[in-house]
């Protein structure tokens, strides 16, 4: 019998990976590597690394801290790398339509009662309620995975992520 060995990356070290194809094209195939989507963009950026019609998992470089956020909908983060603080605000008044879907970047701090906060460590998950306003903050670089519903700050650059060889 084999032996194998679970070995998890982080941030500062991992391996690509990759898809073995057996006579078919990679291309039909979606593979990326979560630490190297983060290692390469901007903080905060959130990047498309999984979708299911209009849901999405996005990869979020975690680093300093985020504009805030709010959606008309549930979304979670989950911590994979680093330490991340999680701050909530319930705004006085309703940010974001329900007809709106996925995240939205709210102009400066939002006014309402601060409802407390979160420390995500590797392998924590937090809710990100509907309705309430939301900031990441990370003294050194992370990386997260959200939960959520395609919006207008998903960024797909599937060519540039994924194995197409």
């Amino acid at each position: 019998m084999s032996e194998y060995r679970t070995v998890f990356g982080s941030l500062n070290h991992y391996e690509k990976g990759g898809v073995e194809v057996i006579e078919d094209n990679p291309k039909h195939y979606v593979f990326s590597n979560l630490f190297e989507v983060a290692s390469k963009s901007k903080p905060y950026e959130k990047i498309c690394v999984g979708k299911n019609l209009k849901y999405v998992i996005e990869a979020v470089r975690a680093e300093g801290n985020s504009p805030w956020f709010s959606a008309s909908h549930d979304e979670a983060a989950l911590c994979m790398d680093g330490e991340v603080e999680v701050h909530f605000v319930k705004p006085e008044q309703q940010l974001v339509p329900d007809t709106k879907e996925g995240s939205v970047k709210i102009n400066g701090e939002p006014k309402g009662q601060k409802m407390g906060w979160v420390r995500v460590r590797r392998g924590h998950m937090a809710l990100l309620p509907k309705g309430s306003a939301y900031q990441f903050r990370s003294p050194k670089p992370g990386v997260l995975l959200i939960q959520t519903i395609q919006g207008d700050h998903t960024v797909e650059c599937w060519a540039d992520i994924c194995q197409t060889a």
